[in-house]
Protein backbone atom coordinates (compact mmCIF):
# COMPACT_ATOMS: atom_id res chain seq x y z
CA UNK A 1 0.00 0.00 0.00
CA UNK A 2 0.66 3.40 -0.37
CA UNK A 3 1.03 5.81 3.13
CA UNK A 4 0.14 9.73 2.50
CA UNK A 5 0.86 12.34 4.14
CA UNK A 6 -0.44 16.22 3.73
CA UNK A 7 1.18 19.81 4.36
CA UNK A 8 0.60 22.88 3.50
CA UNK A 9 -2.56 24.05 4.25
CA UNK A 10 -3.01 27.66 6.70
CA UNK A 11 -5.08 30.73 7.26
CA UNK A 12 -5.22 32.91 4.11
CA UNK A 13 -7.25 36.04 2.74
CA UNK A 14 -9.28 36.40 -0.20
CA UNK A 15 -7.19 36.22 -2.97
CA UNK A 16 -3.80 34.53 -2.20
CA UNK A 17 -2.67 31.64 -2.35
CA UNK A 18 -1.41 28.54 -0.87
CA UNK A 19 0.71 25.31 -2.13
CA UNK A 20 -0.75 21.74 -0.45
CA UNK A 21 1.53 18.99 -1.35
CA UNK A 22 1.41 15.52 -0.28
CA UNK A 23 4.10 12.67 0.34
CA UNK A 24 3.84 9.30 -0.10
CA UNK A 25 5.85 6.48 1.05
CA UNK A 26 5.40 2.67 1.01
CA UNK A 27 4.88 1.71 -2.72
CA UNK A 28 6.36 4.26 -5.57
CA UNK A 29 3.90 7.42 -6.27
CA UNK A 30 3.95 6.43 -10.18
CA UNK A 31 1.86 3.12 -9.15
CA UNK A 32 -1.34 5.57 -8.91
CA UNK A 33 -3.38 7.64 -10.13
CA UNK A 34 -3.56 10.84 -7.92
CA UNK A 35 -6.00 13.26 -6.71
CA UNK A 36 -7.31 15.85 -3.97
CA UNK A 37 -10.37 16.22 -2.40
CA UNK A 38 -12.30 18.22 0.29
CA UNK A 39 -14.97 18.84 2.52
CA UNK A 40 -16.41 21.28 4.64
CA UNK A 41 -17.95 20.89 8.24
CA UNK A 42 -21.46 19.19 7.12
CA UNK A 43 -20.92 18.69 4.13
CA UNK A 44 -19.75 15.59 2.29
CA UNK A 45 -16.13 14.88 0.97
CA UNK A 46 -15.97 16.66 -2.73
CA UNK A 47 -14.05 16.17 -5.55
CA UNK A 48 -10.95 18.84 -6.52
CA UNK A 49 -8.64 17.46 -9.00
CA UNK A 50 -6.68 14.51 -10.11
CA UNK A 51 -3.99 13.66 -12.28
CA UNK A 52 -2.85 10.34 -14.00
CA UNK A 53 -0.16 8.34 -13.36
CA UNK A 54 2.49 9.89 -15.65
CA UNK A 55 0.74 13.15 -15.70
CA UNK A 56 -0.87 12.70 -19.03
CA UNK A 57 -4.36 13.83 -17.62
CA UNK A 58 -5.74 16.52 -15.48
CA UNK A 59 -9.55 16.94 -14.13
CA UNK A 60 -10.99 19.33 -11.77
CA UNK A 61 -13.91 20.72 -10.44
CA UNK A 62 -15.64 23.47 -11.97
CA UNK A 63 -15.49 25.36 -9.23
CA UNK A 64 -11.43 25.13 -9.28
CA UNK A 65 -11.12 25.16 -13.05
CA UNK A 66 -8.41 28.68 -13.58
CA UNK A 67 -8.22 28.93 -10.19
CA UNK A 68 -6.50 25.69 -8.87
CA UNK A 69 -3.56 23.47 -10.46
CA UNK A 70 -2.55 19.47 -9.72
CA UNK A 71 0.63 18.36 -10.48
CA UNK A 72 3.11 15.87 -10.03
CA UNK A 73 6.76 14.99 -9.14
CA UNK A 74 7.32 11.22 -9.51
CA UNK A 75 11.00 10.98 -8.73
CA UNK A 76 9.87 12.83 -5.26
CA UNK A 77 7.13 10.86 -4.83
CA UNK A 78 4.89 14.04 -3.87
CA UNK A 79 2.19 15.62 -5.61
CA UNK A 80 1.01 18.92 -5.61
CA UNK A 81 -1.91 21.52 -5.35
CA UNK A 82 -1.22 24.62 -6.30
CA UNK A 83 -4.19 27.17 -5.07
CA UNK A 84 -4.43 31.20 -6.57
CA UNK A 85 -7.27 33.33 -6.09
CA UNK A 86 -8.09 31.61 -3.35
CA UNK A 87 -12.02 32.30 -1.81
CA UNK A 88 -13.99 31.50 1.33
CA UNK A 89 -16.02 29.14 0.06
CA UNK A 90 -12.69 27.24 -0.56
CA UNK A 91 -12.60 26.57 2.94
CA UNK A 92 -12.55 22.95 4.06
CA UNK A 93 -10.33 20.03 5.25
CA UNK A 94 -8.12 18.80 1.87
CA UNK A 95 -6.90 15.43 1.51
CA UNK A 96 -5.02 13.64 -1.05
CA UNK A 97 -6.29 10.35 -2.23
CA UNK A 98 -4.22 7.34 -4.42
CA UNK A 99 -5.93 5.11 -6.60
CA UNK A 100 -4.47 2.09 -9.17
CA UNK A 101 -7.71 2.23 -10.96
CA UNK A 102 -9.76 5.25 -11.03
CA UNK A 103 -8.70 9.22 -11.84
CA UNK A 104 -11.69 11.75 -11.22
CA UNK A 105 -13.86 11.81 -8.60
CA UNK A 106 -14.56 8.36 -8.33
CA UNK A 107 -11.09 7.37 -6.98
CA UNK A 108 -10.08 7.38 -3.41
CA UNK A 109 -8.39 3.76 -2.37
CA UNK A 110 -5.92 5.49 0.03
CA UNK A 111 -6.58 8.87 1.66
CA UNK A 112 -4.18 10.79 3.52
CA UNK A 113 -4.97 12.48 7.11
CA UNK A 114 -5.97 15.97 5.36
CA UNK A 115 -4.79 19.60 6.07
CA UNK A 116 -7.27 22.40 6.81
CA UNK A 117 -7.15 25.22 4.24
CA UNK A 118 -8.96 28.50 5.74
CA UNK A 119 -9.78 31.69 3.93
CA UNK A 120 -10.57 34.90 5.06
CA UNK A 121 -12.72 37.43 3.51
Amino acid sequence: QVQLVESGGGLVQAGGSLRLSCAASGRTLKSYHMGWFRQAPGKERDFVAAISRSAESTYYADSVKGRFTISRDNAKNTVYLQMNNLKPEDTALHFCAADARRVGAAMGTYWGQGTQVTVSS
